[in-house]
């Protein structure tokens, strides 16, 4: 199992996503996410997401929410634990990546884009700002079978 981070940078009502069309490979092909990464030995989940919102971006993280841990099951991938952040304060110059198509997306379209479903779970929650949450995602290919929010089977 391996970890990553992936923060959501809020502006004016709209979260920076990447519409992830750029990389040959990509486990993302298609889909629109927030910017994060791999955790580099010994880093933390703040760490991380500071890292790699700076590396896609440009952006210094100054006002940031650790918002919960995502758990992905694949029969396809491996294990992944993801450390979810939602951030309303940055600064610096922002740049393109090569990461993907960068937008500013008002939250309330988020739902409208392709995303992987289990990111129509969590991306409401981190909107209602709900305290930090666990939650597990189980696929099959890419459809997701189940999901468990702090232990509690969720209605697919």
């Amino acid at each position: 199992m391996y970890s990553t981070s992936l923060c959501y940078l809020e502006r004016e009502g709209k979260w920076l996503m990447l519409h992830r069309v750029t990389k040959q490979n990509d486990i993302n092909e298609g889909k629109y996410v927030g910017i994060g990464g791999k955790f580099l030995e010994g880093e933390s989940p703040e760490e991380c997401a500071a890292r790699e919102v700076f590396e896609e971006t440009g952006y210094t993280l100054t006002s940031y929410r650790y918002a919960g841990i995502v758990t992905f099951v694949s029969d396809r991938y491996e294990a992944e634990h993801m450390h979810l952040f939602s951030a309303d304060g940055f600064t610096g110059e922002y740049h393109d990546t090569e990461e993907g198509i960068s937008s500013w997306v008002p939250k309330e379209e988020a739902l409208k884009l392709p995303l992987w479903e289990g990111d129509r779970i969590f991306l409401p929650l981190l909107r209602q700002n709900i305290p930090f949450f666990s939650l597990k995602l189980c696929y099959e290919g890419d459809t997701l079978v189940s999901a468990k929010l702090n232990g509690t089977p969720l209605p697919l």
